[in-house]
């Protein structure tokens, strides 16, 4: 993660006459806020339209008018969550979030954007195919406003093992049938390419067999969640050519926590490597 420091202060902010070479253009980037979460976000929009891409993942509402100012993309919104733990897997949750989800689905529409993150929540010792029934249920309570306002909810993807005991939305297969009986554009999953990797593995193979339903993708080294280059078992370069094979006219998001001294240039060297 960023220190407390600013980083115009410390010299990690390129000056305004760097020369950046421009981006192919054949995917979109984005970088998660929560990854550089000690940097203001006005100078975070600075930063990423300095690295030559224009968009901020998992971004609220109070940001949204800074993020317009910059010329920056929210390209994955949040606020309407309950948490992790406390998805739609679990109906006791589902009245409390279907009331939430109904007004960001609005303040979302209302202010251009399209993505809306959600998540199953923990099974609590429930058969995974009753969560899954149990998610379907709630969700289909809002599918039909999302699509009156052209929002689409998409569901995260995310390991049980290491980092979130007891998530239910933790395979993709699982994932994927949650799409299929759903069976709606408004909905679609967030491809955690970190979280699949420690959970399942088979990364470009599940990308070309399941992309139909991989609406957004986060990245990460694995082991540890940092940087994406040489020093970790996933070849980013081959995973993102495999998904600009696919079509994909969505976001790729750097979620990685910095863990080099210049987390700037950490992100600029991971947006060349996702660059494909």
């Amino acid at each position: 993660m960023v220190g407390g420091l600013g980083l115009a202060a410390s010299g990690l902010v390129p000056a305004a006459d760097t020369p950046v070479q421009p981006l192919k253009g054949n995917l979109k980037h984005s970088v998660a806020r929560w990854t550089f979460g000690q940097t203001p976000i006005a100078e975070l929009c600075r930063i990423v339209k300095q690295i030559g891409f224009s968009a901020i993942d998992l971004v609220g509402p109070d940001d949204w008018s800074t993020l317009k100012s910059h010329g920056v993309d929210s390209s994955m919104c949040n606020g309407a969550e309950l948490g992790l733990e406390q998805g739609f897997a679990d109906t006791r949750f589902h009245d409390e979030l279907v009331a939430r989800y109904t007004r960001h689905i609005d303040l979302v529409a209302d202010a251009g954007y399209r993505n809306l993150i959600c998540f199953s929540g923990n099974r609590g010792g429930m058969d995974p195919a009753e969560g899954l029934a149990n998610s379907a249920a709630g969700l289909k309570r809002l599918l039909g406003h999302a699509e009156k306002r052209g929002v689409r909810l998409v569901m995260e993807l995310l390991n049980s093992r290491v980092d979130h005991p007891d998530y239910l939305c933790d395979r993709s297969a699982w994932g994927v049938e949650l799409c299929e009986t759903l069976g709606s554009v408004h909905f679609g999953l967030l491809y955690d390419i970190y979280h699949m990797q420690i959970m399942e593995g088979d990364i470009i193979a599940t990308i070309r067999r399941h992309h139909r339903w991989f609406v957004h993708y986060h990245t990460a080294g694995v082991p540890g969640r940092h940087e994406i280059g040489e020093d970790q078992e996933l070849n980013y370069p081959a995973i993102c050519r495999a998904i600009r094979e696919t079509g994909f006219d969505g976001y790729i998001a750097q979620e990685f926590m910095p863990s080099a001294p210049d987390p700037v240039a950490s992100l600029r060297e991971a947006i060349r490597l996702c660059d494909v």
